[in-house]
């Protein structure tokens, strides 16, 4: 029978618990056991798809499609679970399915509760992983242990257990030991009473992953047992990473969370193996080079906003054995000050994606301060239509040009809405989204860093690059090398003779992984490289 764990949290948010789940993940997977990763949301929306960058960070995107919460993108990096629609819930959806049901009368004129309806929807969104090509269910809980709406979803992890057996379910909950400076001491009062909390639902954790700035000691986990009614070896510290996140799953291993989880829940699993994982640590703690990468982007300040395009760079970095210096610079303040102050000094410049019209002029001051000096350019999503916008303004010499997202007027339209999104007038899940396939140019430099001349990549949007004004691009410099497979919507751009300027319509920082950096992030990141090493050895 498929096993289930429980992940929750307490005490505070933002402790982690999307890295401590894909860690088990992966811990689980390196013993040959066959995982699926899944997120339940409390809150109303449906998904993610309509919230700001600056509550919820950035919205991450499936192959099917389905705009999910930014902790599978975790998942993903992390492990090789498959994710679909089906690994990631909300409040909103799931109250969804329980009145539709109902206003189809499948509940047979019952009264509809929250226990059992809905707590019995989202036990099924939970059951429906359990199959028999898969050994373990990891099922994180958004939110923090006490949050009322996070309330139907405790207590349908509570009734499971009756369902599939005690001995099939495994609960762990991720607390914090707070330290503080002026007793000098860490507090585990705050984890006793979030365990309390738990128990009052009437769930029991097995294992708590303890979060602290420092180690906690030997007493402290021992009388966190005690009081929270948890075997001594059950508590694992997981003290704050300094180099990066990928020394998470190194940390619980030698804890031996991993020989935990298996003895608990009866697993026969082969013995671990994280050589490749230690020697990517090895790589990440001495690097031989630093690269400084300016992201010009419209939601700096938050830190999750662009997490992916972090992410990927590091990954890049990892392969190049480098370390990647992030120039977070935002993208308004470039239309007050000049980009040769802002992005002095810079091996290359990234503009990710994003919507609205704040900021927008400033990110193309950066794209044509990348061109004119000839500093490598990745452009993402808006990153290409703003990379568009700015070739057509200061090389074709259409001084309106723009995008009608932002200027429904101008006579120069070369970024225009899909043909398919005129006649939609709801915002949620209405974009082009998920995996579409891409045809690349031979001798592009997407197509030789792919190492191929078609690819899938994963979209959202609903403006794209207006193929009546193709032609005048391409005389001039700027040429098109992927597009749809029918050739009608361009999805790569590139100025050849610029050392690397390439522009993409899709987001491939949802398909970088630690070990296997996207293609296009390596080759960025090689070409800032070539420029930082080329400008080190230039005489003063």
């Amino acid at each position: 029978m498929t096993k289930h764990i429980f992940v929750t949290g307490g005490v505070v948010s933002s402790l982690g618990k999307g890295l401590t789940s894909a860690s088990i993940g992966l811990l689980l997977e390196r013993r040959g056991l066959r995982v699926r990763m899944q997120k339940l949301d409390p809150y109303l929306n449906v998904d993610p798809g309509t919230m700001s960058p600056f509550q919820h960070g950035e919205v991450y995107v499936l192959d099917d499609g389905s705009e999910t919460d930014l902790d599978l993108g975790h998942y993903e990096r992390f492990t090789s679970s498959p994710l679909s629609r089906e690994s990631n819930y909300t409040t909103g959806r799931i109250y969804s399915s329980v009145i539709q049901k109902e206003r189809r009368g499948e509940y047979l004129g019952g009264t509809v509760q929250v226990v059992p309806h809905v707590t019995d929807e989202i036990k099924q969104s939970v059951l429906n992983l359990a199959k028999p090509d898969v050994d373990v269910v990891i099922t994180e809980l958004g939110g923090t242990v006490g949050d009322i709406e996070g309330l139907p979803f405790l207590e349908a992890i509570r009734q499971i257990p009756l369902d599939v057996g005690r001995e099939n379910c495994l609960f762990v909950h991720l607390t914090l030991v707070p330290y503080l400076k002026a007793a000098r001491e860490l507090k585990t009062k705050p984890t006793q009473h979030s365990v309390q909390q738990l128990r009052e639902i009437g769930i029991q954790p097995d294992i708590l992953v303890v979060r602290a700035e420092r180690p906690i000691g030997r007493d402290n986990t021992d009388k966190i047992a005690l009081f929270c009614n948890v075997e001594k070896r059950a508590v694992i510290e997981e003290v704050d990473k300094e180099l990066s996140i990928y020394e998470v799953p190194i940390g619980l291993a030698d804890n031996k969370l991993d020989q935990l989880v298996v003895e608990k829940l009866g697993i026969e699993a082969g013995p671990l193996d994280l050589d490749d994982w230690r020697e990517l640590m090895g790589r990440i703690r001495h690097p031989e080079h630093e690269v400084t990468i300016a992201v010009v982007g419209k939601y700096i300040e938050h830190k999750d906003a662009y997490k992916s395009i972090y992410e990927s760079l590091d990954h890049a970095g990892f392969h190049n054995s480098s370390r990647i210096l992030v120039k977070r610079i935002e993208a308004e303040d470039l239309e007050s000050q000049g980009p040769e102050q802002v992005l002095a000094g810079v091996d290359g410049i990234l503009v990710p994606g994003g919507f609205g019209h704040r900021g927008i002029e400033g990110k193309v001051r950066a794209i044509q301060f990348a061109r004119e000096c000839e500093i490598p350019y990745f452009g993402i999503c808006l990153g290409m239509q703003t990379a568009v916008v700015e070739f057509a303004r200061n090389v074709l010499g259409f001084d309106d040009a723009n995008s009608t997202e932002f200027s429904g007027d101008t006579n120069h339209p070369v970024i225009c809405m899909l043909e398919e999104q005129k006649e939609i007038t709801e915002k949620g899940g209405t974009m082009r989204l998920g995996s579409q396939p891409c045809v690349l140019e031979p001798e592009s430099r997407a197509a030789q860093a792919y190492g191929a001349d078609s690819v899938d990549e994963r979209h959202r949007h609903r403006y794209e690059f207006n193929p009546a004004f193709r032609q005048q691009f391409e005389e001039a410099g700027l040429a098109a090398t992927g597009t749809s497979p029918d050739g009608t919507l361009v999805e790569v751009v590139e100025i050849p003779a610029h050392p690397w300027f390439v522009a993409v319509q899709f987001h491939p920082e949802f398909k970088s992984q630690p070990m296997y950096p996207h293609p296009l992030f390596r080759a960025f990141v090689e070409a800032a490289l070539a420029r930082h090493q080329q400008r080190a050895h230039l005489p003063v």
